[in-house]
Order: structure tokens, then sequence, then C-alpha cells
């Protein structure tokens, strides 16, 4: 009987855990920059960087082959972006919000 493995991805897992405070919220505060913004709200602020999450997870999602081994890890990526979003959104990702609120105090 040929029974998959489930793919290990520790690493991608760590990637992920990481994505709103080391690419998505510093790639906003740039963005905000660039469009001469020194004041956006909050819910602004979070807004693009789950857009920046979420650009993160399609190049993620369409970069794996379709097969039944990233069927499982493309699974993985959308419930661990899913949890990050969420975090974003509630406001509950402590390093979000204090990119936040270093980028409307002190740029």
């Amino acid at each position: 009987m040929n029974q998959l493995k489930q793919v290990d991805i520790f690493e991608l897992d760590r990637v992920l855990e990481y994505i709103a405070k080391t690419f998505a919220a510093p790639t906003a505060t740039v963005w905000f920059k660039a469009n001469n913004n020194r004041k956006p709200s909050r819910n602004e602020y979070y807004e693009k960087t789950v857009e920046f999450i979420k650009k993160f997870e399609n190049l993620l999602i369409t970069s794996f082959p379709d097969n039944e081994h990233s069927d499982y890890v493309k699974g993985c990526i959308s419930e661990n972006i899913d949890r990050v979003i969420c975090s974003v959104h509630s406001g509950n990702n402590k390093e979000v919000d204090k990119r936040y609120r270093y980028y409307v105090d002190y740029y």
C-alpha cells in the first residue's frame, strides 16, 4: 500500500511565523513612505500589512507544483497565513503594532 508521508515544513513554519514582522510590516512602512503618507490610520497600516502577507502567500502557493505532497504544504501555508492575518486584524500582533507606532510617532 502506497501511503503518503507528510512533508516536514518546519523551516517554512518559521518563515510564516515571522512574516508580518520581517516582511509585511516593513514593506507596508516603505509603501507609506513612498506614498508620502506619514500618518496612516492604524487600520490602514494593518490592511496594507495584510495585503503584503497575502501577496507572499500567493507567491508561495503558486511556487509549489500541483501534487499530493504539495497539497499538504499549501494547506499548511494557508492555515499559518490565516492565523497571522487574524493576529494583525485583531491588533494582537505586537510586532506589527510596534512598527506602526514607531512609524507614525518618529518618522
